[in-house]
């Protein structure tokens, strides 16, 4: 095995950073499709249809069982076929982008209607019933007095699932879209699986500031909105 090169190390970053925008790309169409996703499933859980929650419940508990390179597999090999077979749609030529971002959906959808949900049943429901005496609608109170807070709470763990999004959005290479991870996997092929160290730890130093920035941006969003709280959590000093 050849000694640890800086020099190579450094080679490694131009070897996979073109490959950065496929890996963003995953990464934010899964966050934005899980969430809605998510807020549809805990709507269902919050359900007075006792149908809805039992399907919602039912949902979470079988994505949040399933691990997420099973769940991969799954859709990549069994939603072709299903497809394929009940409706006669053949979807084998689609990019493999495709089916990493339905099965980061469908899994992290699970996790983020627990963090919505949790989120809304914390909000003092008496501010609600205030905002309605003083002459707001259901939907103004929500979005003008619930949502609001709803959305400061849920800051903190919303961004807890994005992070394990992203590192379980690093699998996807095991199905052969060559992003970052994929690319890193076949500089190390090539190299006979020489400097295999040098690769890994750039990658994992792009991760780092990848995590960074999601980690700051968060921050600063829930303090911003944190000061916004202070004039909408009162629904006396709403304006009609």
């Amino acid at each position: 095995m050849p000694p640890f090169s800086f020099k190579f190390l450094i080679s490694v970053f131009g070897e996979v950073l073109p490959y950065l925008p496929v890996t963003l790309l995953v990464i934010i169409v899964s966050a934005i499709f899980s969430t809605l996703l998510g807020t549809l499933i805990a709507r269902g859980q919050l359900s007075q249809s006792a149908i809805g929650r039992t399907i919602s419940h039912s949902y979470v508990f079988v994505l949040r069982s399933t691990p997420p390179i099973v769940l991969l597999f799954l859709v990549f090999y069994g939603l072709p076929k299903l497809l394929l077979l009940t409706l006669n749609i053949n979807i084998n030529d689609w990019q493999k982008s495709i089916f990493v971002v339905i099965a980061l959906s469908l899994l992290f959808a699970s996790n983020l209607a627990e963090v919505f949900k949790s989120a809304y049943l914390s909000v003092d429901g008496g501010q609600r019933e205030a905002a309605l005496m003083v002459g707001l609608s259901e939907w103004q109170s929500f979005y003008r007095v619930t949502l609001p807070q709803t959305i400061v709470v849920a800051l903190p763990n919303f961004a807890n699932t994005i992070a394990a999004l992203i590192k379980d959005a690093a699998l996807a290479y095991v199905i052969g879209l060559v992003d970052m991870m994929g690319a890193g996997d076949n500089l190390i092929s090539r190299n006979f699986g020489h400097h295999a160290l040098e690769t890994y730890l750039a990658l994992a130093i792009i991760y780092w500031i990848i995590f960074i920035i999601v980690e700051q941006g968060t921050k600063y969003l829930e303090k911003h909105l944190s000061k916004r709280q202070v004039m909408t959590s009162n629904p006396v000093e709403v304006t009609v």
